[in-house]
Formats: C-alpha cells, structure tokens, sequence
C-alpha cells in the first residue's frame, strides 16, 4: 500500500532531538515511517533506529520504505506497544538511548483506510482499533457500555458539550438493534446535536469518534505510562520528543515533565529533604512548539500539533 503521509513538525523534531550520527533513537509511533526515514538517513553504520507501531499495516508499509532506502544505520521495526518500550529494548540488547520521539494520535494513513472505521467521513464497520489483535472494538464500546460511562468517555476525552444527550441518543437506538457502522453512529449524533450547533464549528461526528478511538486503544493510559519509562532509558543529555494533538494529551504531557523535574517531593514543612527525590529531566521547551503556517496550509491536520521536549539529566 502507498501511504502518503506527512510527517509532522519534522524540521522541528530532527532539531531538538539534536541527531548524532553513531546515536541510538526510537520512534515509538512509527506509522508512516516519515520521522523515522529522516532520522535514519541522519545516522552512519554505528547509529541505530529502532520503531516501534501496533499497527500491523504500518509496520509492513514501513519496513518496505526503510528496506528500499539503502540505509547506512541499523534499524529495528517492532509490531507492539510503545508502553512496553523497555522490554522491547532489552529484546534488542539496547539499554539506553540518545532520543526518542513518540507522535500520538491517530496517523493520516489511519483515517484514510476506510475500512478501519476511524473516520466519520467515510462508512465502515466500528472498529477503530490500531492494533487488531486486541478484541475490543468501538462496537463494542458503543453498544455495551453504560449511557453513563459513554456520556463521561465523550465529554472527557471528545470535551463535547453535547456528550449527555449523544450518549443518550445511542442508548435509545441500540435498544432497537445494534450500532454497527460509523454512518449510523454518524446518523446519531447529528440526531443528537441542535441544527445550530450542527453549523457551527468542525464536523459534529468529530470530537465523539476521537473520543471513542482514544477509549478503543486506550491512548491517555498508555502516555501516562510510558513517559516516566521512557525517560529512564534516555543517556545524560538524551532528548524526549512528545508530539500530542489534544488538550487532555499536552496537559498529561506538560505535567509529567514537570513531575519529572521535581528535585525534591517533601512536603514544605519538612526542614530538610526526606525522600531523596532527584530531577530526571530539564524542560526545553518552555512552551510547546507548534506548526508554522506554512506547515498548516500545507498539511490541515498539524493545526492541533504541540511538541514538548525534555532532556535527560
């Protein structure tokens, strides 16, 4: 399959993750394999690239695209989670690393391949999973749980105004037959929201599948996770490159960093330090980079983009 796929702020992650060509990087979400080609190309015979994607499809579209590509480094393309990024490196005799990078979201090539059920612009069964061999599928979730728990997963991760009475239309449709493809979910919500509302902003279907998606695969949890690991396995002066394309993502991220950048945890009454706390990380970026407009008129979808980077101590 041809994945045209662009790479976001790419100029801005090669840069701040500050490429050396005998280095060892991982990108933990390599979807169309575009940072990791470009990080590649950057690394002689003693570099190493090591990839990391769940999907299934990516992982074959890539591995293609890095074969044909003549590459001077080592490189590793790995079907898993990035969560299990420590045992994936100490499969591969890699202890530690001097950058990695993790671009979250759902990938271009995702939302293009309309049978997977992603997009609300195009009709397909509800699966929405990025690994396919997990059983639980946007179905599922839709059909099975609770009005409740659909109102809280569409008003938290979708931030959707309009969550209690979507999750309400669902449950009333279900009760006559199941909820099986994204046009009838579709169906639902524009049912669900006022025609006013329905005028006003992005596509009503938007903010209810992003949030489904993310309860699929389970996407907060496994940042939560997988930063704290995947500073531990950074070098002294190693760099973290988060890309997040959420509010709820960049906000995990900003105070993650900034938990990590504790030095001491003691409460203030405490008249010296007790828990022997030590800062793992510097901040570099301050605020999180964005796309240039140039980059946004060229590519709509890095319009939410947000870089934040740190360095390991």
């Amino acid at each position: 399959m041809d994945m045209h796929h662009e790479s976001v702020l790419l100029s801005e992650c090669l840069e701040y993750l500050n490429i050396k060509s005998s280095g060892t990087y991982v990108d933990g979400t390599l979807g169309g394999g575009g940072h990791t080609s470009e990080i590649a190309i950057r690394l002689s015979d003693n570099g190493i690239i090591v990839g990391i994607d769940r999907d299934i499809t990516a992982i074959r579209n890539a591995k293609e695209r890095l074969d044909r590509m003549n590459l001077a480094c080592r490189y590793e393309v790995v079907h898993d989670e990035f969560v299990n990024i420590h045992n994936i490196l100490e499969k591969l005799s890699i202890e530690l690393v001097d950058g990695i990078l993790l671009d979250l979201g759902v990938s271009s090539f995702q939302l293009d391949e309309g049978d997977r059920g992603f997009s609300y612009m195009q009709d397909a069964p509800l699966d929405m999973r990025m690994d396919q061999r997990q059983t639980i599928t946007a179905k599922e979730v839709i059909n099975e749980y609770s009005e409740e728990s659909l109102n809280q997963i569409i008003r938290d991760y979708g931030e959707e105004k309009w969550a209690k009475r979507i999750a309400s239309f669902i449950a009333a449709r279900r009760n006559q037959k199941p909820i099986e493809t994204s046009f009838e979910l579709v169906s639902i919500i524009k049912d669900a929201i006022p025609a006013k509302a329905r005028r006003e902003g992005p596509h009503p279907a938007k903010r209810t599948f992003q949030a489904i998606r993310m309860e699929v695969n389970q996407e907060l949890q496994q940042i939560e996770q997988v930063l704290e690991i995947a500073v531990k396995h950074l070098k002294p002066g190693g760099r973290l490159c988060v890309i997040s394309f959420h509010s709820l993502e960049d906000r995990l991220i900003k105070n993650a960093y900034k938990k990590l950048q504790q030095d001491c945890i003691c409460p203030p009454q405490f008249p010296e330090c007790q828990c022997e706390e030590q800062s793992l990380i510097r901040i570099i970026t301050r605020k999180p980079v964005i796309p240039a407009a140039e980059e946004v008129e060229r590519n709509p979808r890095s319009r939410s983009a947000k870089l934040r980077v740190a360095e390991r101590l």
